[in-house]
């Protein structure tokens, strides 16, 4: 593949959020899995609760997680009792120990889909089974047109701390053609409702290159973002994974037969309309906090649920298709609704492949996704690994040293501007040989 093609924007998954690549992950290591829920926790590892409710008004053209558009207030009440069992079920595990749940992630699909008072329901239940009220942080992600006033009071009232708004874009047309379903006043007032409850910290995700995306209309997203003035922004590079609408529909940039509002921008495209936002909002006082986020100041706002992963965390990941890391196994659930029901109903764990980590691997997994914070610190990897990632990846450095990507120092990398914009397209760099090759997902 030449670099000209490697810069289109292709189809499948182009973001590293593991390692071993998830195509690795077998059912037939479900027994690893059972067998890691048995014993008891590795001293000092946090434990964390992902919750996926994946429920959305309209599924978005460039979605391609497990959501449903179709489902009644019914469905969704058997699927929250499920959701309850799951959590029942994964309580009384041994590899739990004595821990205490450092962090709680709602994520979607789109948790704000649900009631007040059906949320209200769900979150008492859990919080029965596994408080959080000594938590770091209760995370809930948003899609601002199904907030109201009195969801976003019940929330801040049951101990959500982080709450993070799928804004996406501003402009209606683009959000429409993209298959959003808010619209920009939607923003403007929830996010207005968030502030004055005083949730401790907003977060807003844009997407840098949805179809129909300018550079004009791009800046004025960034500008009214500084407007807002959240405490962190997230900002994704729009991809094409496989088994989406867009996936099928649409062309790379390049290919004329589709009119330029109907085509996906380049990577080089891409990468520009971020560091434009990143020096727009580092000239605003936000700092960089990873390759994707800005923050108002680091040190008081932290993204626990992100920083625990990429350092290793366990996490259950409940929900239908969820992920989840237990005890040194990497778990996916069953992917159907209809066999994440019926595990339950059975009583069992709803897991559908795994993969059980060795301790290279755990070096390699928490190496790149730490290095998308854009430093790594050597002294870490010695004190939990035993291991001098310097000479662990020498030959990996000096590649992309050489290219301008990264600076190794005494202390630690540094990735270098240009390297942390694209910095996920580098990191195949580090897969050991039987990984390199394979398709991601």
């Amino acid at each position: 593949m030449t670099d000209a093609d490697q810069e289109k924007t292709g189809l499948g998954n182009y973001f590293i959020a593991n390692y071993p690549p998830f195509s690795a992950w077998k059912p037939s290591y479900l027994a690893d899995a059972f067998e890691a829920t048995n014993r008891p926790p590795v001293p000092g590892t946090p434990l964390g609760l992902y919750l996926h409710i994946p429920f959305c008004r309209k599924r978005c053209k460039f979605c391609y997680f497990r959501v449903y558009t179709d489902k009644n207030a019914r469905d969704v009440e058997a699927y929250t009792n499920a959701l309850i069992k799951e959590v029942e079920l994964c309580s009384r595990l041994p590899m739990i120990g004595d821990r205490k749940l450092d962090y709680v992630y709602f994520g979607g699909g789109t948790p704000s889909y649900l009631s007040a008072a059906q949320l209200r329901a769900m979150m008492e239940r859990l919080k029965a089974i596994m408080p959080w009220d000594a938590t770091r942080e209760v995370a809930f992600e948003c899609e601002p047109g199904t907030l109201q006033q009195h969801k976003l009071e019940t929330l801040k009232e049951l101990g959500v701390t982080r709450l993070s708004l799928g804004v996406e874009n501003f402009k209606p047309e683009i959000l429409q053609f993209n298959g959003r379903a808010h619209l920009e006043d939607e923003i403007h007032r929830a996010y207005g409702w968030a502030r004055d409850l005083g949730f401790r910290q907003i977060n807003i995700d844009l997407i840098a290159g949805m179809v129909g995306e300018d550079w004009d209309n791009w800046k004025d997203c960034v500008r009214k973002t500084i407007a807002l003035a959240p405490d962190s922004v997230t900002i994704y590079q729009m991809e094409l994974p496989f088994n989406t609408r867009f996936s099928k529909e649409l062309q790379q940039v390049g290919e004329e037969a589709h009119p330029p509002a109907t085509q996906v921008a380049d990577w080089p495209t891409k990468r520009a309309w971020v560091k434009y936002a990143f020096d727009e909002f580092l000239a605003n006082g936000y700092e960089i906090s990873s390759a994707y986020t800005v923050v108002k100041g680091k040190a008081n706002n932290p993204f626990i649920y992100r920083d625990a992963l990429w350092h290793g965390a366990d996490m259950f990941g409940t929900g239908v298709a969820s992920f989840g890391h237990l005890n040194g196994v990497h778990v996916q659930n069953v992917d159907t609704w209809e066999a994440y029901i019926d595990k339950l109903d059975k009583g069992e764990l709803p897991l559908g492949r795994a993969f059980p980590v060795s301790d290279k691997q755990k070096l390699i997994r928490e190496m790149i996704l730490q290095l998308k914070t854009g430093h790594l610190e050597n002294e870490y990897f010695r004190r939990k690994f035993g291991k001098d990632i310097s000479r662990e990846f020498e030959n990996g450095y000096k590649q992309l040293q050489d290219e301008g990507w990264l600076k190794v120092t005494p202390n630690g990398v540094d990735l270098t501007p240009a390297g942390l914009m694209q910095i996920d397209r580098h990191l195949p760099t580090f897969f050991e040989p039987e990984h390199a090759s394979k398709r991601y997902t």
